[in-house]
């Protein structure tokens, strides 16, 4: 972990994700990192990795694809993305920094348990380098439609974000979840550092009928709650705000939620970087 600031300019910065090499978040993140000065290398799942978690490949090989010289696809979750990056891929030139993201959809709650964007940088934060896993929240109508999603609010404040978040230092063992609210940065109303929510009241299970008559089940929407408890990332996210929140097994640390609210005082607002 990170004994002091971070210098972004002089950092090499590890991207991957759970959506895949070819998704437009990481697109939008390697802009981000770019735009940093930073040296960037991007290791990505080959597909879309979705709901893998922290799930690691070990009963078959894996392969790495080359794209160009600091960008690697992988066959695999986005933990053997991250395994491979350090131990392989970047071997004698470990990243400074890792950042996972930006999901198509957002990764509050419980969500995170099941989260490959979350699995990545917490493989990363393993492996002592200092993580940040980015997501941006999708409107319903807009996951509905499987229409194109808008990810200006995590275009006008991750850059801000990272560069407050690496200011400081971070205790061993933490990496950060930062969620982005489903409007227009010049909506957003603030960024709060939150704790870990709780909507799971269960799941909805679609029964259907294979072409044989043979049944299957699809585990569909989470059924959620229309309030959610004040000082919680999905409040936040709700509320229009811009989510932090200090994770470690626990999965919230309390702790540096504490120090980090001092970092970002309530009813800032703007997209500055």
């Amino acid at each position: 972990m990170p004994s002091g600031p971070l210098k972004l300019a002089s950092s090499r910065i590890l991207i991957s994700n759970d959506d895949g090499i070819g998704a437009p978040g990481i697109k939008r993140l390697e802009k981000i990192a770019a735009g940093f000065g930073a040296e960037v290398w991007v290791v990505a799942p080959e597909e879309e990795q979705s709901g893998t978690g922290h799930s690691l490949t070990l009963r078959r090989p894996l392969r790495i694809r080359k794209i160009s010289a600091r960008r690697f696809a992988v066959d695999g979750t986005p933990t053997d993305c991250i395994l491979l990056a350090v131990n392989q891929i970047m071997k004698g030139s470990k990243p400074d920094l890792v950042l996972s993201g930006i999901n198509r959809g957002s990764n509050l709650g419980e969500d995170m348990t099941y989260s490959g964007t979350i699995a990545a940088a917490m493989e990363a934060t393993l492996l002592g380098v200092p993580a940040i896993a980015l997501s941006q929240r999708v409107a319903y109508e807009t996951f509905k439609s499987g229409g194109a999603v808008d990810f200006s609010a995590a275009e006008g404040y991750a850059a801000r974000v990272i560069r407050k978040l690496v200011t400081i230092a971070w205790p061993r063992d933490v990496l950060m979840n930062v969620n982005f609210p489903a409007r227009p940065a010049a909506e957003v109303s603030g960024i709060e550092i939150t704790r870990e929510g709780r909507r799971k009241i269960g799941d909805e299970i679609l029964e259907g009928f294979d072409p044989r008559g043979e049944p299957y089940y699809w585990i569909g929407n989470q059924k959620t709650s229309p309030t959610y408890a004040k000082g919680t990332d999905l409040a936040a996210v709700h509320d229009g705000k811009v989510s932090v929140t200090p994770l470690s097994l626990d999965l919230t640390h309390r702790s540096m939620q504490r120090q980090l609210k001092a970092l970002f005082p309530a009813g800032r607002r703007g997209a500055k970087t």
